[in-house]
């Protein structure tokens, strides 16, 4: 079972979560008002930090091809998350950047509001290394960080009809990880809004305790 936690913020907590467990340690090198976001320059001493303790993921909810490829030369994750807007990170553009990012994993995030979902991540599986499968908010950019769950039955669907590895998210904490696996049977996890502490109104470090919590009880779930 993969554990992946957004977001790190710091060297520092980036070795925290690669040593609580964390499989993959998610980045939002961004600066478009996202929660937790960091510079390009502090998301790749992260990626330098946390070395071969675990895999990074980079987000983008950019639209622009250019600028996704340019933040992945900077950063230099392991694995590109794309979570923009799909009418304009469409399948074709993806695949333009599998062809200028070669070697690089890509993880598509499927906002999963109805049975549409289905069908979006048809259109994806032949340009997608790994789905996300996220709740959406309109009030947050991007796929994600919506904090709530979604329904997983459709999650559960997505799973049985893919080869292509889910990593679900949405809502998830220590308390519902594991009813969470075991319905939808999963690839991966993933959590965000549940694992932080709060700092602030829109502040906010990871909460090192419940990560452990998260990553324990998700081990033995799967």
């Amino acid at each position: 079972m993969i554990v992946q936690i957004y977001t790190a913020q710091t060297p520092e907590e980036g070795v925290q979560l690669a040593k609580a467990g964390v499989d993959h340690i998610g980045l939002t090198p961004s600066a478009c008002g996202l929660p937790g976001e960091i510079s390009f320059e502090t998301a790749r001493d992260i990626v330098k930090a946390v070395g071969t303790l675990a895999k990074t993921s980079a987000l983008s909810v950019d639209s622009d091809i250019e600028n996704i490829i340019e933040m992945v030369q900077v950063v230099q994750p392991d694995i590109l998350h794309l979570c923009g807007d799909l009418k304009e990170v469409t399948p074709e553009k993806v695949s333009i950047l599998r062809e200028r990012l070669p070697g690089m994993t890509i993880m598509q995030a499927i906002p999963v509001e109805d049975e549409s979902a289905i069908q979006i991540m048809k259109d994806y599986e032949a340009v997608s290394d790994i789905f996300i499968l996220d709740s959406f908010s309109s009030d947050i950019g991007g796929i994600g960080a919506a904090g709530f769950v979604h329904d997983w039955n459709i999650s559960r669907k997505i799973v049985e009809s893919t080869s292509v590895p889910v990593i679900l998210a949405g809502g998830l904490s220590a308390d519902n990880v594991e009813d969470a696996i075991r319905q939808v049977k999963p690839w991966g996890v993933d959590s965000l809004t549940k694992t932080n502490k709060m700092t602030g109104e829109k502040t906010f470090v990871k909460d090192i305790d419940h990560v452990k919590r998260f990553t324990e009880r998700a081990k033995r779930a799967a």
